[in-house]
C-alpha cells in the first residue's frame, strides 16, 4: 500500500477543509516570514553602514535623526556647523579620522552629497568606471544612481533643492558626471557624491566662489588641487574660512576612550551635539523589536490555529472514514501503516502550507522592494532560508505533527469487528 499516494488523496478529496488549513499556515507562515526578512535586511543595512564610524557631530536636536541623517541618508539634516569650530574639536589626539559631510540637495531624489576622497574609502567603494572628483562641481554617482537615472560619464545636470524631486532646481550650477562606483551594498549606492566645494559653490558660500577663481589666486590654487591622496583631502578643510559651514562630521576614534570623553565634551561645551551610532541604533531596533514581537505572536497564534484547523479537518475525516480504515485493516494494513497515514496528512498539510508561505514572503518582500523609494530599495532578495526561518518551518511542522497526534491515537484504536458489523 502506498501510504503517500492514499494520504494525499485524502487530503485533495476535502477540498474545503483543505483550503482553509493551508490559508492559515501559509499565511501564519508567510507573515512571521516577511517580517524575519525584513528584520535581517535592516540589520545587515545597520551594520554595513555603520562601518566603523564611533561618532557624528552635528546641529543641536535628535540625536537618532543625526544619525539617520548622516549615516543612512533617510531623514533630513538637524542643521549645519561651522566647519571651524568642529575642525578645532575633532583635532583632539584621541580623534583617528574625521569625515566632513554637507548636503540638502538632490537629483531626482537622490542625495547629493559633498564629502571628501575618505567617505568612498570608508565604505571600500571601487570605481566601475572612470575617475574620483578632482574640482568642484564633479561627481560620482552611486551603482543604483547610475542604473536608475541612466547618468553616464560626460553627462550634466542640475541639482535640486531638498530632498523633494519637485523642489527648487539650482539652475546657475551644473554638475558633471566624473565616474561611477561599483556595487558596495551599501548607503553609498544610493548616492551622488561630489567635493564639498560643489555644495558651497551652489549655496553661494563665499568660499564656494573663491574656487573658481583663476589658479593665480592664492586660494584659488589650494581649491583646485588634486586629490589623490584622502590626507591632503581631509586636511584642505582645516583651513578654510571660517564661514564655512557642512552638515556633519563622522568620526572615528583611535580607543575606546574617545567614545567616553568625546561625546560628553561635545554636547555640554559647544552649541552642537554628538551622537554614538551605536547606542542611537539599538535604540531604534528596540523600538521596531517591539512592534515585530507583537506581529509576530499574532502570526504564532494564526499557525496554531491553523493546526487547531488540521486536527479538526483530520478528526471529521477519520468519523467519515471509519468503514474505510477497517477495510483497510481486513485487507492487511497494520495499525502502524494507520497511524502513519493519518500523520502524514497532517504533515503534508503542514509542510505545503510552510512552503506557500515562505513563497508569499519572497514575492512580498520583492513587491515592496518594487513600491518603495529607491533610497530605501531592497537590493538583495535572499531565496535561501536564513537561520531564524529554520526554526519557523521546524515550528510550523511540529505544530501539523501535533494536530495529528489524536486523530492518529483514534485510528489506533479501531474496534473493526464493531465497525463491520454495524456498516
Amino acid at each position: 500500500m502506498n501510504i503517500r499516494k492514499v494520504a494525499w488523496n485524502n487530503i485533495i478529496s476535502s477540498p474545503l477543509n483543505t483550503l482553509l488549513s493551508l490559508m492559515l499556515m501559509t499565511f501564519g507562515v508567510g507573515i512571521i516570514s516577511l517580517l524575519l526578512l525584513l528584520n535581517n535586511h535592516m540589520q545587515e543595512q545597520f551594520q554595513n553602514n555603520i562601518r566603523s564610524i564611533d561618532m557624528v557631530v552635528g546641529a543641536k536636536g535628535s540625536p537618532l535623526q543625526l544619525i539617520l541623517s548622516s549615516i543612512y541618508h533617510v531623514d533630513n539634516p538637524t542643521g549645519n556647523i561651522p566647519l571651524e569650530e568642529v575642525n578645532k574639536l575633532t583635532k583632539n589626539p584621541l580623534v583617528d579620522f574625521k569625515i566632513p559631510l554637507s548636503y540638502g540637495d538632490s537629483y531626482n531624489g537622490f542625495r547629493i552629497v559633498g564629502t571628501t576622497h575618505q567617505y568612498p574609502k570608508l565604505y571600500e567603494a571601487n570605481l566601475a568606471e572612470g575617475q574620483l572628483w578632482n574640482s568642484s562641481m564633479q561627481v560620482v554617482l552611486g551603482d543604483a544612481v547610475s542604473k536608475i537615472t541612466n547618468l553616464k560619464i560626460g553627462d550634466e545636470f542640475f541639482g535640486t533643492h531638498g530632498f523633494d524631486e519637485n523642489g527648487h532646481v539650482h539652475d546657475n550650477h551644473s554638475y558633471v558626471v566624473v565616474g561611477v562606483f561599483d556595487k558596495t551594498n551599501s548607503v553609498i549606492d544610493n548616492l551622488i557624491i561630489t567635493d564639498l566645494k560643489s555644495v558651497w559653490k551652489v549655496h553661494d558660500h563665499a568660499h564656494g566662489e573663491e574656487c573658481n577663481h583663476d589658479h593665480d589666486h592664492a586660494h584659488g590654487e589650494e581649491c583646485d588641487h588634486d586629490h589623490n591622496h584622502e590626507e591632503k583631502d581631509a586636511h584642505d578643510y582645516e583651513s578654510l574660512s571660517n564661514d564655512l559651514m557642512i552638515t556633519s562630521m563622522l568620526v572615528k576614534f583611535k580607543s575606546p576612550v574617545g567614545i567616553i570623553q568625546m561625546p560628553r565634551k561635545v554636547n555640554e561645551t559647544t552649541n552642537m551635539q554628538a551622537a554614538l551610532p551605536i547606542f542611537e541604533i539599538n535604540r531604534l531596533t528596540n523600538l521596531l523589536g517591539f512592534g515585530v514581537k507583537t506581529i509576530n505572536f499574532i502570526a504564532l497564534i494564526i499557525m496554531l490555529v491553523s493546526g487547531l484547523s488540521i486536527f479538526i479537518s483530520l478528526f471529521n475525516s477519520l468519523k467519515k472514514r471509519k468503514y474505510e480504515l477497517a477495510l483497510m485493516r481486513v485487507h492487511g494494513a497494520t495499525k502502524i501503516q494507520l497511524i502513519k497515514l493519518v500523520l502524514l496528512e497532517g504533515l503534508l498539510l503542514s509542510i505545503v502550507g510552510t512552503f506557500l508561505g515562505l513563497i508569499i514572503s519572497r514575492l512580498s518582500l520583492f513587491i515592496i522592494s518594487i513600491l518603495v523609494n529607491h533610497n530605501q530599495k531592497i537590493s538583495n532578495i535572499e531565496f535561501s532560508l536564513i537561520n531564524n526561518e529554520i526554526w519557523l518551518v521546524l515550528t510550523a511542522i511540529f505544530i501539523g505533527f501535533l494536530a495529528s497526534l489524536i486523530p492518529s491515537f483514534i485510528t489506533y484504536k479501531i474496534n473493526i469487528t464493531k465497525i463491520l458489523s454495524n456498516a
